[in-house]
């Protein structure tokens, strides 16, 4: 892991007015201090002295000796060892056990950090490691060490990051010491050839930050972002500095006026608060100018105000609110909906008289320290076994992995090689938002923003959800394909059939690495079969069983068609017309026709009746009402009075354009005709059981539609006569009972 001498392109301090400036920890001149110092190059004599000191800020009763032991094996390991920069290897391990101990890491991260290059670079072993320190010392030296290029050729780096992002979903001390060390190599990599400097800068940009970012470790990922921008954009990384520069030569400092105003208004306010200037970093000022166009005063930092505890917050929100001009478009409320790195805090903005607005960020004093340090500032994630705390081979269990972190855990094993382990872990981590969907059961599924219900299926069933036919979002079928929202509730349809396909259509919609590994997966097994193959296994799948006592009904499942006695079941879904016979009480039985148009009299019928004497009545086709439903009419051309059900779409449209409603009510009979839709899953019998399921119920079918099944869904409509209207919820129940049927509606066309 080693690199080497100091970047001369390096972000470092900026002289003048800013040093009022109170920023965060200069991990970077800190570390050089302590390393370096006035001792010569080959002597260290307080090094190990300011990791003691850092660590004692933190955990002032923290045993020190298990650190004094790393540091004389590593000191002892790496003699003689140099970087390229000319120093000895030792500065390495210990600027980077310094970070971490700048970031509060407990001491069994820093023995760990301190020893993490020993099983790569020296004769020292895993095992002695073990001996010396114990299990967690050497669970975290192992996570960290490369995969030797000798075994694994091209394929090391990507194999050595599935190694580590393996072992930080059992401890994510891991990756802690893994950006540290990402961090002081990228601060010394000057030495290198430039294409080897921008090839590790772009690893580091597409892999390590997004990383750092997931993990909230703030404070190294603003760092290595501006590395890695001096690195790879040099020019418009000098334009930004040449802004910083100028900009801290200004004799006024509009940061510095708000500063104060804003410790007016808490201090009259009676609340304990700490101010201080938090100045942005040199990828923040680069994206604020493109942002903004030319940069004025305020928009080199933001205000930071630290406050004990989250009432406080809030209490500093509304003052500021009360008694400056807020800019209400800038609110977020990160401690109500923490960001998923843990990150919490108020975010608001207040405008200047001259109209500079200036960036204000509301947290405790334990808010920002998890938002600077994220997961180091944690502790100990271990939870060993209550029997043997100390079992080498316990699995480390993190109460705070975060969903991403088990996502992608899910994915990388069903990877099958390096290349798509590596490209599709790049993709992943350019995900940089997460929403939650929530499960019918309560539970929840972190997605990233843009996920469907594809990757939804995935997500909770694995290649399980090859079986997935449909889902219901927040109570309403939609397709796969949609996109889901945060806060959105998910119910998957699943089928039953164990040999379920997925779609090659999904592979559009899959928008999560899990999804698309085992969608492609199952294709590259299942070579698609010729057409005439494909067409009879369709039909197998829909197939029905025999008349199983439904009166001799059965399927023709590849025409989309099925039969009953003499009458045909048609392949598209419509309605039966009706001929109207007004009666001098202005009744209506709506008697249906057959194809030929003539009247059907085996069919019974539904009675309407309005108080108007001689109209016509009529049952209108787009919601089809049937007693018991509360009805309405109006009137139309012709002196017929149409008759909806109140909730269809067409009576709030007609009333929207000034049409009245007529009174009109159910007549004595009872019976009722009405279509419904099913929706089902395709399975052997389906149709028969459907069929003898409603049967049961007494009602008589007088036509249906079986249309071709699509992604192993299939669609019924049924007209039915039933002898009593008050038959209709139970009929609809007892469909629903049928196995493979997951919906049952009434028919509501959608132009009303």
């Amino acid at each position: 892991m080693s690199a080497e001498a100091t970047n001369p392109a390096t972000p470092g301090p900026v002289a003048g007015p800013a040093a009022r400036w109170r920023a965060r920890i200069d991990l970077r001149r800190l570390g050089r201090a302590a390393l370096l110092g006035p001792a010569a190059r080959d002597r260290l004599p307080d090094a190990i002295g300011h990791v003691a000191e850092a660590h004692r800020a933190h955990y002032p009763d923290a045993d020190l000796e298990p650190l004094r032991r790393a540091w004389v094996l590593a000191e002892s390991s790496h003699r003689g060892q140099m970087r390229k920069s000319g120093e000895p290897y030792i500065t390495h391990p210990l600027a980077v056990t310094l970070i971490l101990a700048e970031l509060g890491a407990e001491t069994t991260t820093l023995t760990a950090s301190l020893l993490h290059d020993t099983v790569e670079d020296t004769e020292v072993t895993l095992d002695q490691v073990g001996e010396e320190f114990g299990a967690e010392v050497r669970f975290l030296v192992d996570g960290v060490t490369k995969l030797e290029k000798v075994d694994y050729g091209a394929a090391a780096e990507p194999e050595t990051f599935r190694k580590m992002l393996v072992a930080t979903g059992n401890d994510v001390r891991v990756m802690s010491i893994k950006l540290a060390d990402r961090l002081h190599n990228m601060r010394t990599l000057g030495v290198m050839r430039p294409e080897k400097q921008a090839r590790i800068a772009k690893v580091t940009r597409d892999v390590l930050i997004p990383l750092a970012e997931r993990l909230g470790v703030q404070a190294l990922k603003t760092e290595l972002e501006d590395l890695v921008f001096a690195i790879l954009h040099p020019e418009e990384y000098e334009h930004t500095r040449e802004l910083i520069v100028d900009n801290a030569s200004r004799a006024d400092d509009p940061l510095a006026e708000i500063a104060d105003e804003v410790r007016g208004v808490l201090r009259e306010a009676g609340i304990q608060a700490e101010v201080v200037i938090r100045p942005r970093h040199f990828v923040s000022v680069h994206r604020t100018a493109r942002k903004r166009g030319r940069l004025r005063g305020a928009d080199f930092g933001r205000l930071l105000v630290l406050v004990g505890e989250d009432a406080d917050c809030y209490a500093v929100l509304g003052e500021l609110h009360t008694c400056m001009t807020p800019v209400v478009s800038e609110f977020k409320d990160f401690i109500a909906v923490p960001k998923f790195n843990l990150y919490q805090s108020l975010h608001t903005a207040v405008a200047r008289g001259d109209g500079q607005v200036v960036e204000v960020l509301i947290r405790t004093h334990q808010m920002h320290k998890v938002a600077e340090a994220g997961v180091v500032a944690l502790g100990n994630p271990y939870v060993g076994s209550p029997e043997e705390p100390g079992a080498v081979d316990e699995e480390r269990v993190d109460p705070t992995r975060p969903g991403w972190l088990s996502r992608l855990l899910d994915w990388q094993a069903a990877a099958p090689d390096a290349d798509t382990f590596w490209s599709t872990l790049r993709e992943d981590l350019a995900q940089d938002r997460e929403i939650t969907v929530f499960r019918p059961d309560g539970g929840t599924l972190g997605l990233p923003e843009g996920a469907t219900c594809v990757d939804a299926a995935y997500a909770q069933y694995g290649e399980d959800a090859h079986a997935c036919l449909g889902a219901r979002v927040n109570g309403r079928l939609a397709t796969l394909s949609t996109v889901l929202k945060d806060g959105d509730t998910v119910q998957l349809l699943m089928g039953q059939d164990p040999a379920a396909e997925p779609s090659t259509e999904w592979l559009e919609h899959a928008h999560t690495p899990a999804a698309r590994i085992a969608i492609q997966r199952w294709i590259a097994t299942h070579p698609t079969p010729p057409a005439h193959e494909a067409s009879e296994e369709t039909a197998e799948r829909v197939g029905s069983g025999g008349s199983g006592g439904t009166g001799g009904v059965r399927s023709d499942a590849t025409a989309g068609v099925a039969t009953q006695g003499a009458n045909p079941f048609r392949s598209s879904v419509a309605e039966p017309s009706t001929a109207d016979t007004p009666d001098s009480a202005g009744r209506i039985i709506a008697e249906p026709q057959t194809p030929d148009g003539q009247a059907d009299d085996r069919l019974g019928a539904a009675v309407a009746l309005v108080d108007q004497p001689g109209a016509s009545v009529r049952l209108a086709g787009c919601c089809t009402p049937v007693p018991p439903d509360e009805i309405t009419g109006f009137a139309v051309r012709g002196g017929v009075v149409t008759v909806h059900r109140v909730e269809c779409a067409a009576v709030a449209r007609m009333k929207g354009v000034g049409r009245k409603e007529v009174d009109v009510r159910w007549g004595d009979t009872a019976e009722c005709r009405v279509t419904l839709f099913a929706e089902s899953f395709g399975r052997p019998h389906l149709l028969a059981d459907l069929t003898e399921a409603m049967a049961g119920e007494g009602a008589e079918i007088v036509s249906a539609t079986v249309e071709p099944p699509s992604q192993q869904r299939v669609r019924h409509t049924y007209t039915v006569q039933l002898p009593d209207a008050a038959q209709l919820p139970a009929l609809m129940r007892a469909m629903r009972n049928v196995a493979g049927v997951y919906d049952v509606s009434r028919a509501q066309t959608a132009g009303g």
